[in-house]
């Protein structure tokens, strides 16, 4: 139907002055000058041919005054700073991890013990992993919500989070949140609701009287658990209904071609904003929309819920970013990051690159790493990527063949052995991770186990192998250097920082032990985090070496994290280098990825525009060149720069 969409203006200006008469909604009505065509092409795009267009049009805007109107003080200002300095999170200053409350710190009033903890190591932006209420088996790891208003009691309160928030702003920290968009547990009201009878509530997922609609869509589907979750639609025999789950059953997907789940779950991210959340994680959102024949995944559709999602945030909470959860092949981990006029996430994880790393540890050299950073896209001006080593989950082998190929390899045989390497079964591994969703079919696995299990140490460790041992911390101090110099905000997993190798206690939990991905999910061991004052441990060499690390990248103006590296060619397959510049600075990043030292020549310098005298920023030394040569030790990285 056809909306005067100026007469919509004015109405909708008329009902927000009746309603919060007296309040001064001057501030809220400007950000909604400004956005108003953005947020009414959007909407219209998705909702444009209902009747009750032009009401839930006006109900989504009262709603976002409403949250405006809720939102403290001190956070309208900190949005005010934030829209004047739009390039804030492009600073080198930011470095983020991710941890799970109750196996760091048992509970959030226990984290606020140790927020100290992580300003020694130069931590400033954390990722509390999933919070909310959630049911307590069917969760998957906090992914299923039951109550998006309300903390799982045993981590505490929402007034905890609260507490946490305004503590990290006074820190100048940032505290990032999940927020799964997708779907709700089977557990929530909407769902409960909806199992009654109420069609209302029925209508916020994708529900079906018969199999015709979903055999139609399962002919494009894939299954995202085939194993533990064949299929996409769970029978409901309460309501004799087949209802959309494509992770788990009782999974349920919200049904956003219904303009109330719209405007419900922006109220819902509103509210997180409004308890102090800088950075909200949007799970699974290539998953959002779904379409008859069409695989329902990374739809236009869905780009333009988040650009609507966006574009309300910055009129009732601009100081909040996104960051897209959506782990899909490069270019189209982009386009969740807008581009152009287009405004949509800000953050977005860097898969590929940490894929590429593990292959150039298995491999010592560095063809794939440099043959598939060629082929991911830049990324829009004003958003950045995550560059991690590890995270929660496990290593999926997700490059294109194409960039195996390239590098010479045959891509079936490379990714066996990957998996091979990482498993400790290929000749001469000193890993000990395991296989994740392996498929008998296809040999297809993915990998778990923490970073310095997969590098040797566990192993070293087991077999008082000091040559072993040695090699581990250095692969691990290595590795992060790579996500330190790349142009994004590095992540320290939690552990890495301590060295913790596999975790094997989730054997013993019959909730978990049959997830292999709880290896690398460790419970802190404060005595062994002691140990990082004790010079000679390995605590204390790798904690130090990351302290000293994230000090130094803070204070080298060209690593903003803007993704501008200059890939640098040099002819020594094992040493990967590229350029980082801003204004005058420059620095020549280079990183031996082998167990040999190996030798760079000087035309590498003057490619780069580098004299014969340069520096190295991590060691600060010196680095002499003999007869025009310069050597790295075995998995040594420097930060050189012109003397």
């Amino acid at each position: 139907m056809s909306v005067n969409k100026h007469q919509l203006l004015h109405d909708v200006v008329s009902l927000l002055s009746k309603k919060y008469a007296g309040k001064d909604l001057s501030e809220f009505l400007v950000r909604f000058g400004a956005q108003f065509g953005d947020v009414f092409a959007k909407f219209d795009r998705l909702y444009g041919y209902r009747e009750d267009f032009s009401n839930r049009f006006s109900e989504l805007i009262l709603a976002l005054a409403e949250m405006h109107l809720a939102r403290d003080p001190e956070l309208r200002d900190l949005d005010r700073q934030r829209e004047e300095d739009k390039d804030w999170i492009m600073s080198p200053n930011w470095v983020a991890t991710m941890l799970y409350v109750d196996r760091f710190s048992k509970n959030l009033k226990g984290f606020m013990q140790k927020i100290d903890y992580l300003e020694e190591l130069g931590v400033n932006y954390v990722h509390l992993m999933p919070l909310l209420k959630m049911p307590q088996e069917a969760n998957d790891g906090g992914y299923a919500v039951s109550d998006y208003r309300t903390v799982e009691k045993r981590f505490g309160s929402m007034a905890d989070i609260r507490k946490i928030a305004k503590t990290f702003r006074a820190k100048n920290m940032l505290l990032e949140l999940d927020l799964v968009l997708n779907h709700t547990s089977n557990e929530h009201e909407w769902a409960k609701k909806a199992l009654q009878g109420e069609k209302e509530y029925q209508d916020m997922y994708y529900m079906y009287d018969d199999r015709s609609m979903p055999d139609a869509f399962e002919q494009t589907l894939p299954e995202i658990f085939p194993e533990n979750a064949p299929g996409n639609f769970t029978y409901l025999p309460a309501i004799n209904k087949w209802v959309f789950t494509v992770f788990n059953t009782y999974q349920w997907d919200l049904n956003y071609t219904n303009p109330k789940v719209f405007i419900e779950m922006i109220k819902i991210l509103l509210n997180l904003a409004n308890q102090g959340v800088d950075v909200l994680r949007l799970d699974a959102v290539a998953f959002m929309w779904k379409k008859l024949g069409t695989q329902s995944q990374n739809l236009e559709e869905a780009h333009i819920l988040l650009q609507l999602f966006k574009a309300c945030t910055k009129i009732a909470a601009p100081g909040a970013i996104f960051k897209a959860e959506a782990i899909v092949q490069p270019v189209e981990i982009v386009k969740y990051l807008g581009g152009g006029t287009v405004d949509e996430c800000e953050i977005a994880y860097n898969a590929s690159y940490m894929v590429y790393l593990w292959d150039a540890m298995a491999t010592q050299n560095k063809r794939i790493l440099e043959h598939g950073l060629q082929n991911i896209p830049r990324l829009p001006k004003g958003t950045t990527w995550i560059n991690y080593i590890r995270c929660h989950d496990d290593i999926g082998l997700g490059y294109a063949d194409q960039d195996i190929l390239a590098a010479g390899y045959n891509p079936f045989d490379h990714k066996q052995f990957m998996i091979s390497y990482y498993v400790g079964e290929f000749e001469g591994s000193p890993a000990k991770g395991q296989r994740f969703m392996y498929n008998p079919k296809t040999k297809d696995a993915r990998i778990t186990g923490a970073t310095a299990t997969l590098l040797g140490l566990e192993k070293g460790l087991e077999e008082s192998n000091a040559e072993l041992t040695e090699l581990a911390v250095r692969k691990i101090l290595l590795m992060h250097s790579g996500i330190m110099s790349f142009g994004g905000i590095p992540l320290v997993y939690y552990g890495d920082e301590l060295a913790c190798t596999n975790d094997y206690s989730f054997l013993e939990d019959p909730s978990k032990q049959d997830d292999n991905r709880w290896l690398n999910r460790p419970i802190i061991d404060w005595k062994k985090a002691a140990k990082r004052n004790q010079p000679g441990t390995i605590e204390h060499r790798v904690f130090s070496a990351l302290k000293q690390m994230i000090a130094l990248r803070k204070s080298i103006p060209e690593f903003y994290n803007e993704n501008d590296y200059q890939l640098v060619k040099n002819d020594n397959p094992h040493v990967f280098s590229f350029l980082r510049t801003r204004d005058w600075h420059k620095t020549l990043v280079l990183m031996n990825v082998s167990s040999q030292p190996q030798t760079v020549y000087q035309t590498v310098l003057e490619q780069t525009g580098f004299g014969h005298y340069v520096y190295d920023q991590y060691q600060q030394q010196d680095v002499a060149l003999e007869n025009g040569a310069l050597t790295l030790e075995p998995f040594q990285f420097l930060w050189l720069k012109q003397k």
